[in-house]
């Protein structure tokens, strides 16, 4: 396989994480809304911004870009980041981080940030073989 041809591999691999990842706090995000019968689209970007804030940085401290499917050297950090800066900076702007919040939070963006991961892990590995 040419340089080229893994190069743009690498790249898509990395925006697809990226997206994947994004999914799963938006739709984090939009549900919770939804199921306190909050307007969805409305309060979406205000209500995502600290878990954005906290996802950005996840992956910037695991250096995600380098193995963005592994489920331990990036998915616990970026979930950890997403879940503490993102419950932080609400904090900080007065918004609610009840300790039942931050535990359906960590809980629900356990299961979403390193799910995808658990199963697309070996779901590329097999595709490459």
């Amino acid at each position: 396989m040419s340089q080229t041809v893994q190069t743009r591999r690498r790249i898509g691999t990395v925006v697809g994480a990226v997206v994947a990842d994004l999914a799963v706090v938006i739709a984090f995000v939009a549900i919770g809304r939804a199921s306190h019968d909050e307007g969805v689209w409305v309060g979406l970007w205000a209500t995502s911004f600290p878990f954005l804030v906290g996802l950005t940085a996840g992956w910037l401290f695991a250096r995600a870009w380098r193995g963005p499917l592994s489920p331990l050297r990036a998915g616990v950090p970026i979930w950890g980041a997403t879940v503490v800066i993102g419950v932080l900076v609400r904090a900080a702007f007065g918004a609610g981080t009840e300790v039942s919040f931050i535990a359906v939070t960590a809980v629900v963006l356990l299961v979403g940030l390193l799910g995808w991961r658990a199963i697309a892990a070996p779901v590329m590995r097999s595709r490459a073989a």
